[in-house]
């Protein structure tokens, strides 16, 4: 698809973005004030030879912003792609001159090319039918053209969405396409001809590091489990920043299997692998200056006669032993195996994402991840979440919940003997296996790996959380030490 910015063209879509008490910005047409609600999408559908006219509302004028913007374009997206039309015109400059300045054209340029192409995304590789996809051409009207357009805007939004969309394929993927060797030779494969080294720990080199938390979880699998570490190293002086991610490629649960109708959604497991792997894909494909290592914990958690079985400990190079009470507790498991890596490698700041537990959702609902650890970088990961879309929701490390990792013959349990609390318990267990030189939060996203059914720029299927956000942080981190000096910011 062809994307442009400039003057008003003809195409058999005019699209006008309109917030809720702004001026009119389609003066033929009246306007019920329903049509301008958050979500709304209204058509017009022109006679003969003219043109049809797309009108998509964004609620409140007061709480029009960035992430507005991209949940406009979104639901715009699938509503042209639904109806097979091939070339669209969005009024953007009528929208930004009517807000008074609470946007800039470039902010509204990004944000809706960004809606734009991550909610026209659709998972159907495996459909006989698949959607039409016929939209050639979309055209921004923009105050600013020649010289000074933005096409370098428009190229990194690209990047962005094609990253994002690069976790949300890997996520969506079926296990008998999608499992722990496979996905090593696609990350091979798809930092092939990038600046990032790519380094696989299997087997007896897991045995050597004594990573147990992985080689016990895989034993059900058929698929051997794996440590994948990529490097992009472009400015050796700063400090080094660790990206971990959980990727259960699918979790049956192990010997305490999951049930249900369907539980096909068990391939979401991966979803903090997917978000760092897309991470790295934006990262890798700019020029930042930085110093970052991802490590992706790979394994499946299948039951079988030789999986784990609750009561199994789990022992640790650091010397903790962990007592299995519930094998479906297994990102833990794995999670400390990496954190301990990144230790190993000297990282000064670690971000560890991961679909942990359920009872993170019951706390924040679908729509923020928890995170948990150092306030500041918290702080930092929360205000980068709100801009990029990807939100989070600080949470509290209380100590005196570490009673409940209490075990009657191993160090610690992993997992509590009540429900309450449990993403907490969760936190504090990942906490024992961060090295005191080093940073660390932790974010439980499994409420927000997928949505049920599409609305804004999420398809229903997964979701890429966490891509946006990891990429926006490790550049903010970059900054901030090239301002210090290279030192820790």
């Amino acid at each position: 698809m062809k994307i442009t910015t400039g003057f008003v063209q003809t195409a058999d879509v005019t699209v006008y973005l309109c917030p809720e008490h702004a001026g009119q910005p389609v003066p033929q047409l009246e306007l019920r004030p329903g049509m301008k609600a958050r979500g709304a999408v209204t058509w017009f559908y022109g006679r003969g030879g003219e043109a049809h006219v797309l009108v998509v509302g964004l609620g409140p004028e007061a709480k029009v912003n960035v992430e507005r913007v991209r949940e406009a374009a979104g639901n715009a997206a699938r509503a042209v792609y639904k109806e097979g039309f091939a070339t669209v015109c969005v009024m953007l400059e009528p929208f930004v001159r009517a807000l008074g300045g609470a946007l800039s054209e470039e902010e509204a340029v990004r944000a809706w090319t960004e809606g734009w192409l991550l909610g026209s995304y659709a998972f159907d590789k495996y459909k006989s039918r698949k959607e039409a996809r016929m939209v050639e051409h979309l055209h921004l009207v923009c105050a600013m053209v020649g010289e000074a357009s933005y096409e370098e805007a428009l190229k990194q939004t690209a990047i962005r969405a094609e990253g994002t969309m690069f976790a949300r394929d890997l996520c969506n993927e079926p296990p008998n396409v999608l499992h722990p060797e496979s996905l090593v030779e696609l990350v091979r494969e798809r930092f092939a001809e990038r600046p990032v080294n790519v380094r696989v720990y299997e087997e007896q080199e897991l045995a050597d590091l004594g990573m147990n938390g992985l080689l016990t979880v895989a034993q059900g699998s058929q698929y051997k489990p794996a440590l994948i570490e990529l490097t992009f190293c472009t400015d050796p002086s700063q400090p080094l920043l660790a990206l971990v991610g959980k990727g259960i490629t699918f979790d049956m649960g192990g010997m305490n299997v999951k049930s249900g109708r369907d539980i096909s959604d068990a391939r979401f497991d991966m979803g903090g692998a997917c978000a760092v792997l897309g991470a790295m894909d934006m990262i890798s494909r700019s020029e930042l200056q930085a110093n970052i290592v991802a490590l992706i914990a790979v394994a499946d958690n299948m039951p079988d006669a030789a999986a784990f079985v609750p009561s199994t400990v789990v022992t640790y190079p650091n010397g903790l032993s962990v007592q299995v009470g519930n094998t479906d507790a297994e990102g833990r498991l794995v999670l400390a195996d990496a954190l301990l890596h990144a230790g190993r490698l000297g990282a000064r700041e670690v971000i560890d994402i991961a679909t942990l537990t359920g009872n993170v959702g019951e706390a924040l609902g679908l729509g923020l991840a928890g995170a948990w650890g150092d306030r500041q970088l918290v702080d930092t990961l929360a205000a980068i979440g709100e801009h990029c879309g990807d939100r989070l929701w600080p949470m509290p490390l209380v100590d005196d919940y570490e009673e409940l990792l209490r075990s009657d013959y191993a160090d610690m349990n992993n997992i509590p003997p009540i429900s309450y609390g449990g993403a907490i318990v969760a936190a504090l267990f990942l906490r024992r296996f961060v090295a005191e030189s080093m940073r660390w939060v932790h974010i439980d996203m499994a409420n927000t790996v997928q949505a049920k059914a599409a609305r804004g720029y999420y398809p229903a299927g997964a979701t890429g959380y966490g891509a946006r956000l990891l990429a926006d942080f490790a550049v903010s981190r970059a900054e901030a030490n090239r301002s210090a000096g290279g030192g820790e910011a």
